[in-house]
């Protein structure tokens, strides 16, 4: 069984743990922003954030070397954000790195490095800053269901020979190319979203043969493809749009096949369905047993295993050449705060996936901002923008009803993002899952904004405050897995404590329980360093009815 380390649990910082880790260990990273550098060379690790998506945060902005270097070995890296200065994030040397729903930037350098017969496998990976997004040098792997955005020069490099299967990830708004590939690249692009480029979309170069599939390059300064002499490969069934002319740029000394699609709807990151297709089973088992292991919510879970049968009995006909009635994924949930419905979004998105439903498991965030402009006009742009990077995934709307109407120029500004979801949702109800979520009056009055808006949901999730029992479960959990445990007492002072709580708007359900333990963990330090003495296990693990009764004084 693998040995875990918990930072700062037991140890204060990466480094720590990273200094008494045998191979095969299991890093676990606690929310927070650790000003540190990761070396390793040989290992055989795993460091994964237990955090929500940027909470876990590895800053060497103002450090000499990448946030992360692997030389040789083999590492996993799950659920971090990782910040740079003038070097990568993350350089994979000789080595065999996973990186998994990890957030990327750097300042004068890659998002992501891979040199000298590297194997790279990268899932759900954002770039959000740097010069470049992913560099592969004499290097391989696998890129799927990523994003690059915003980087200053290139979005993706491919070079030296360099072979990387690049599929359903978007690069956008680059500065220079959306992707580079020369000296001999031979990748594999397929499925992918190139667009807001500076210069060309994709560019070719040096005796390079890469093959392209289903490729979307669009609103593109420069060519959407262009090939240079000596260049071979193919261009399958892609579409090229709102680009300079010539959309396709091949010189007479290339060899290149092109075959470019002209109807029906453009391919987009993530949207084709996936050659290998087919339901995951075992991956539907294990969401499931995750859904499951979540404390309260037994209506929730229940209408969620409702939905899950329904999509597989509707396989099992259509496979039977039964008819098959059309289907909506986009879902409504309504509770107070801090009840679940952020995780039980993220798990239904994953199961759909899994069963085939939505080719990827992208989840999306966005609240009111990230939907509204400031203008007339902006906000549809905006909308249909964050949608558009949605598709083939979840689009989950926090506090929808903050978009609805209630008077003033810019609240408009709010009803044309609804009126602009509600068209997007119907045309393209079988790519995206839109989740909407907020408290259960205001969702009411957020459905009547559009008369059209009710109808596009296939269902509506009740999510209920948590009981004082289960209030207490999940501060326990919440505690073991930070390497804390209760005194005797402790877990029933606790009940009568959060019995007593008035249960209005503002109450946060588990966001009260963790920020109770917060106190706790506060007091518990103030009355340690008071013993005058050092400490022993036991009085750094335990907490106390006294930590409870300072916490909450």
């Amino acid at each position: 069984m693998a040995s875990t380390l918990a930072v700062p649990g037991t140890y204060p910082t990466i480094r720590d743990a990273l200094e008494v880790a045998p191979d095969d260990a299991v890093i676990s990273i606690a929310p927070g922003t650790y000003r540190e550098r990761i070396e390793l060379s040989g290992r055989r690790l795993t460091l994964r954030g237990t955090g929500e998506e940027g909470t876990v945060v590895v800053d060497a902005s103002t450090l000499e070397g990448p946030a992360l270097a692997v030389l040789s070995g083999e590492v996993t890296v799950e659920g971090l954000d990782l910040t740079s200065g003038d070097y990568p994030a993350v350089a994979a040397t000789s080595a065999r790195l996973t990186v998994r729903k990890c957030r990327l930037s750097a300042g004068y350098g890659a998002g992501l490095q891979a040199t000298d017969l590297s194997t790279v496998e990268a899932a759900e990976v954002r770039v959000l800053a740097g010069q470049n997004g992913l560099v592969f040098s004499d290097s391989g792997g696998t890129v799927d269901s990523c994003e690059v955005r915003g980087v200053n020069d290139d979005g993706i490099i491919v070079r030296l020979g360099a072979d990387p299967v690049i599929r359903n990830t978007t690069v956008a708004e680059c500065g220079y190319r959306g992707i580079y590939v020369y000296q001999s690249g031979r990748p594999v692009i397929e499925r992918c979203d190139v667009s807001g480029t500076g210069d060309a979309g994709i560019v070719v170069a040096n005796s390079s043969s890469p093959t392209i599939r289903e490729t979307w390059v669009h609103q593109t300064r420069g060519s959407g493809f262009v090939f240079g002499a000596g260049c071979s490969g193919a261009v399958e069934q892609c579409r090229v749009e709102g680009t300079a002319e010539p959309k396709v740029a091949v010189d007479p000394r290339a060899q290149v096949t092109v075959s470019l699609s002209e109807g029906g709807p453009a391919p987009r990151a993530g949207i084709a369905a996936d050659a290998g297709g087919g339901q995951d089973a075992a991956e539907v088992d294990r969401l499931l047993t995750e859904l499951d292991s979540m404390i309260g919510l037994a209506g929730v879970k229940d209408e969620v295993r409702a939905l899950i049968d329904e999509i597989q009995v509707n396989e099992w006909r259509r496979n039977a050449g039964l008819s098959v009635g059309a289907a909506s994924h986009h879902l409504i949930f309504t509770g107070a705060p801090g009840t679940g419905k952020t995780t039980v979004a993220r798990i239904y998105g994953q199961l759909l996936k899994a069963l085939a439903v939505l080719p990827n498991g992208r989840f999306r965030e966005v609240s009111r901002r990230d939907l509204v402009g400031q203008y007339i006009g902006h906000t549809a742009e905006k909308t249909t923008s964050v949608f558009e990077e949605a598709m083939g995934g979840v689009l989950f709307i926090d506090e929808a009803y903050t978009l609805s109407r209630a008077g003033g120029a810019s609240a408009d500004f709010g009803q044309e993002a609804i009126d602009t979801l509600v068209k997007l949702m119907e045309d393209h109800r079988d790519q995206v899952a839109v989740i909407v979520a907020g408290y259960t009056q205001e969702m009411l009055d957020f459905l009547d904004a559009n008369s059209g808006l009710a109808s596009r949901f296939a269902k509506t999730l009740e999510f209920e405050n948590y009981g004082p029992d289960e209030l207490v479960m999940i501060a326990t959990r919440i505690a073991e897995n930070d390497d804390y445990a209760f005194a005797p007492g402790l877990a029933e002072a606790l009940y009568e404590h959060f019995s007593q709580i008035e249960r209005d708007r503002n109450f946060g359900n588990a966001r009260e329980a963790r920020k109770l333990l917060e106190g706790m963990r506060k007091a518990q330090s103030g009355r340690l360093r008071s013993l005058g003495r050092m400490p022993s296990r036991d009085d750094l693990t335990t907490l106390v009815l006294d930590d409870l009764l300072t916490a909450i004084r």
